[in-house]
């Protein structure tokens, strides 16, 4: 038997849903499927940020922005491997979006505070473009809704079930003054709300990428999408070259499902695919160090638009990141924020540092790969921190000492998870880097924590860097000596929150073949497309907004309304540069 709809989405998460949103609004018929026994994919555990150029949320924070600052950043960002019309499409179009999750009842806040990655490049702004969702009651969900989202990563919670969101979570690692009482609040809030309790572990607020996708799958239940789970993608059915529907694999059958208007592919990367990681990532690599969820993201709507003549792009580059084992996750953990707070470094087999520490993830993963291949041996890396760090902040799955001491640690982490020594030459000795080097760097950093100017790789020299560092600490809020014994280290690996090489798309996210001309019915957004930021990250959020945004723009193509470019001046200013 065969099925007919107007749109079809492989995947579900936030790109994919936004899509299927959409286009039941236009007034389509819509098919997801989902190959995972549950909804929401990478998206339901990030931390749900998104990145909208000159959002409606600034002016309430005071802030201002415009098209033209966003689009010589992201151009910037880019470095030539996106085209300048994605990118203008991008930066006119996601304000447009984030409009649309407001009407969705899926909210966003501005972050006045939290900087665009970099800084220093022209176009860039200190805060404001980055957004964090509103929470999110999961009781509009239902309990059959909630046991149908993806649960969220367990780094991201507070003793295993508590949520904090993005503006709590900076609060709380800052140890800003209120940082205490704030804790206090979401720990009792979790604590009286025993009638939820007692139907569910999981907490009744959602934050992050769980409110983004439990806002968004709730939008989706009120409307006629019809949602297949446990259904993976086979091939892409084609004729006179034009996409016209797929063959999925559902119920151990196959079953060809046809798509009048077009098929949105929106199904992940390829970072959990370990030969295709081989074929196309930097060495060395391994799937296991992903900090993605198991079983998803194998590339295969990848392979099948490839197979249907798409182009593919950016195949070599990841949204990188540190990452570590903890026993018994199913995952790999991102270090995105301990490293920046002061008294901690990182080093290499040499014992030396080779990088600034509060710099953004990817940039960390790709200096743990350059110091590797200059024989340095940061393959993996280790963050060293003394006995004042462990009392004060978290360090990965490890508690602030102060809450949870060594003894309340389990007993088998010491040696798989941390290493411990009342010295440093101990330290360097249990995890095998130089000792002259790792005594030498922590008295360069020692002298550099006093002066609060890092000499080296100048850390906290930037708003970017000072974001996630302890203001009570003077000069410089991410600098503190390694001074207090004992001594502890954690071990890294350059792993990733996705791939971000894929099928090459245009402004409408319409896939291109090798010529550049768009296929026909065929469309593609998220992790499945190559980046319109190119091999960088312009900000937090650089993933989840390109991803709506570009099915936002989709479904209007498909609605034969597509949306204009605006400030087309703009590409007129600029030489076009090759996509490559």
């Amino acid at each position: 038997m065969e099925h007919f709809f107007d749109v079809v989405v492989i995947g579900s998460g936030a790109g994919a849903l936004l899509t299927a949103i959409r286009a039941a609004d236009a007034g389509m018929t819509v098919l997801v499927v989902e190959k995972a026994q549950v909804v929401g994919g990478t998206s339901a555990t990030s931390g749900g940020g998104i990145w909208i150029p000159d959002n409606h949320d600034m002016p309430r924070v005071g802030l201002r922005d415009g098209v033209d600052a966003a689009f010589r950043y992201v151009r910037a960002c880019a470095r030539g491997l996106a085209s300048d019309e994605r990118i203008l499409a991008y930066v006119e179009t996601a304000r447009d979006m984030a409009r649309y999750l407001e009407q969705l009842g899926v909210r966003y806040r501005s972050m006045p505070k939290y900087s665009d990655y970099y800084p220093d490049m022209d176009g860039a702004l200190p805060g404001g473009r980055t957004m964090d969702p509103a929470d999110f009651n999961a009781a509009r969900l239902g309990l059959e809704g909630l046991a149908q989202l993806r649960p969220t990563n367990p780094g991201q919670l507070i003793l295993g079930r508590m949520t904090m969101n993005a503006f709590e979570a900076h609060t709380i690692l800052s140890r800003e003054r209120t940082a205490k009482l704030r804790l206090m609040w979401i720990m009792l809030r979790y604590a009286i709300d025993y009638p939820w309790r007692r139907k569910t572990r999981r907490d009744r607020r959602m934050t992050g990428g769980q409110a983004l996708v439990g806002g968004l799958l709730a939008a989706l239940r009120k409307r006629p999408v019809l949602l297949w789970l446990d259904t993976s993608l086979h091939s892409l059915r084609s004729e006179g070259g034009r996409v016209t529907g797929v063959i999925v694999e559902r119920d151990g059958k196959l079953v060809t499902v046809n798509a009048r208007k077009g098929v949105m592919l929106a199904a992940g990367g390829f970072e959990r695919n370990q030969a295709m990681r081989e074929q196309y990532l930097p060495k060395p690599t391994d799937q296991a160090w992903t900090a993605t969820p198991p079983g998803g993201n194998t590339g295969d709507a990848i392979r099948a638009g490839s197979d249907a003549g798409g182009a593919l792009h950016l195949m070599a580059h990841t949204w990188g990141a540190p990452t570590l084992s903890v026993p018994k996750e199913d995952r790999f953990r991102a270090l995105f924020v301990e490293r920046s707070l002061p008294g901690c470094m990182v080093v290499n087999a040499a014992g030396r540092r080779f990088l600034n520490e509060s710099c953004p993830y990817p940039e960390f993963q790709q200096a743990m790969f350059a110091d590797q291949a200059r024989g340095g041996g940061a393959i993996p890396a280790w963050i060293v921190f003394d006995a004042e760090f462990r009392r004060k902040y978290p360090m990965g799955p490890l508690g602030p000492g102060e809450a949870q001491p060594d003894h309340r640690l389990p007993k088998k982490w010491h040696g798989s998870v941390y290493w411990k020594s009342d010295t440093l030459a101990g330290l360097a000795a249990q995890i095998g880097v130089d000792a002259e080097g790792l005594a030498a760097s922590a008295a360069r950093m020692n002298g550099f924590a006093a002066s609060g100017k890092d000499l080296d790789f100048d850390r906290g020299g930037n708003v970017f860097d000072r974001y996630y560092g302890d203001p009570a600490v003077k000069p410089n809020p991410n600098l503190a000596p390694l001074a207090s014994a004992p001594f502890y280290a954690i071990r890294l690996y350059p792993g990733d929150i996705g791939t971000k090489g894929g099928l090459l798309t245009d402004q409408d996210a319409r896939v291109l073949d090798g010529d550049g001309q768009p296929i026909a019915g065929l469309y593609c957004t998220g992790n499945n497309a190559a980046s319109v930021m190119g091999p960088a990250y312009p900000g937090a959020g650089s993933t989840l907004g390109p991803a709506m945004t570009f099915g936002y723009r989709a479904v209007a193509h498909m609605a034969g309304k597509p949306i204009a470019l605006q400030r087309t001046d703009l590409l007129a200013r600029t030489v076009p540069e090759g996509v490559s």
